[in-house]
């Protein structure tokens, strides 16, 4: 697909589920003009969810109900459910008895949507490295050129980033040799270079759901490893997940966070921490306590937690790592030896380097989206408009980057996208439309 100095109506950055949850919108919202005209830049050769710890044995924490547009259109032929019907795995989803799917069939599932699409063109192979804006007379922004890896510019009315946020490396690790750290984003791809009969000493840093499945998949996938996680916290604890707990992740949720103050959404976003980015899914917790268990019942503990204790520092002495780490029960200094070290450390809280970068060539002092998710460009022209998908939890709620909220947020992006241009979309049902 040539696409050097082409010009397209939207040009949506990464190919991920937010930004295929918009595709699908496009095509079924939006007049066939503006969906044909719009573009998905992938950096990769392909769409695979959470590429770096796809791992079989992985699921997803929420409802398969929760795709790109059943709670949009449950009518959409995109849903997940037809892609199981298209792949012939319908029964044998039903007879498994579970709500919630594994993340490689989540992962088939956006593939198949991508390969799905009729009027919404996929790109792969395209690592946007910056954005620029276009302006007009008066100095108005009339429109974006982004630039990519491999020399091509593409230029778009209106943009939408939907990247996601960059991998966290806490700053005790970044002086380490590259091949010594992996964070769980490169999991999968780079740990095939480690001998898996080796007597490895692996350390695992974090205490959430990704440094659990790194702990779990190291000390399967190395059987004479020493495996350990060291965190912070008291201990490894389930998420909170009631019923009541679970009501913040409605879409309707999202309207009584964005009008609250902002004090509340604070103290909100505190008491909804655990729902999401400081637990464990029950099963990968109880897996680890009994294997835990187990190997104390032998004698030959190779799966270790070490808790209530923080690294400070971290250097090379020959081939060994060394960790300092400091007891936050005593304040204890000792030190610990290792060969590799895995990060379950999660993502930066602050924006993408790509929307910093964007906010910086616009002048802006803060980055600000409204309800409709479109960023507070100052002297835009009607129809320049820049959206921000799964980055807005300080003003959406905690449920901004997560799977709960696509369908729902791609039709308000549709529909706002469409008002600021003067054009009225397609109607498809609505969930209140359907009896």
């Amino acid at each position: 697909m040539a696409l050097n100095g082409q010009e397209v109506e939207l040009l949506a950055i990464g190919a991920g589920p937010a930004n295929l949850a918009l595709a699908v919108a496009l095509e079924e919202l939006a007049p066939s003009d503006v969906a044909r005209k719009t573009l998905l830049a992938e950096q990769h050769d392909s769409v695979v969810w959470q590429r770096g710890i796809l791992l079989p044995w992985t699921q997803s924490q929420v409802s398969f109900l929760k795709d790109l547009v059943t709670l949009r259109n449950p009518r959409s032929k995109f849903s997940f459910i037809n892609y199981l019907h298209t792949v012939g795995q319908l029964d044998e989803f039903i007879n498994l008895g579970t709500f919630t799917p594994y993340r490689q069939e989540i992962s088939g599932y956006l593939q198949w949507v991508a390969d799905s699409l009729s009027e919404v063109r996929v790109a792969y192979g395209m690592r946007c490295e910056g954005i620029t804006p276009r302006r007009g007379a008066g100095g108005k922004v009339t429109g974006w050129l982004a630039a990519f890896s491999d020399g091509t510019e593409v230029a778009a009315r209106d943009l939408v980033i939907g990247a996601g946020r960059d991998a966290r490396i806490p700053a005790e690790f970044a002086g380490l040799p590259a091949e010594r750290v992996i964070h769980s984003t490169e999991y999968s791809a780079r740990i095939a270079d480690l001998d898996p009969a080796g007597k490895h000493r692996i350390m695992v840093i974090g205490g959430a759901q990704s440094a659990a499945e790194l702990l779990w998949a190291a000390h399967q996938g190395f059987p004479a490893a020493e495996t350990t996680l060291v965190m912070r916290s008291i201990g490894l604890k389930n998420y909170e997940s009631s019923k009541f707990t679970n009501e913040i992740y409605y879409t309707s949720f999202i309207d009584e966070f964005h009008s609250a103050s902002p004090d509340a959404r604070e103290q909100l976003l505190r008491e909804m921490h655990l729902s999401n980015y400081a637990g464990l899914a029950p099963a990968m917790l109880e897996t680890l306590y009994r294997q835990r268990y187990l190997e104390r019942l032998a004698g030959a503990e190779r799966l270790k937690i070490v808790t209530m204790t923080e690294i400070t520092a971290t250097r090379m002495e020959g081939e060994e790592i060394v960790l300092t780490m400091r007891d936050r029960k005593t304040g204890a200094i000792s030190e610990s030896r290792c060969d590799l070290v895995l990060l379950g450390t999660g993502f930066n809280g602050a924006m993408p380097k790509l929307v910093e970068e964007l906010a910086g060539e616009l002048g802006l002092d803060e980055i600000t989206v409204d309800r409709n998710y479109r960023l507070a460009v100052p002297n835009s022209a009607d129809g320049a408009s820049c959206y921000l998908q799964g980055v807005n939890e300080a003003t959406h709620g905690i449920s901004d980057s997560l799977l709960s909220v696509l369908a729902g947020r791609s039709g308000e992006i549709v529909s706002d996208l469409l008002l600021h241009r003067g054009q009225d979309g397609r109607h498809t049902p609505l969930l209140a439309d359907v009896a």
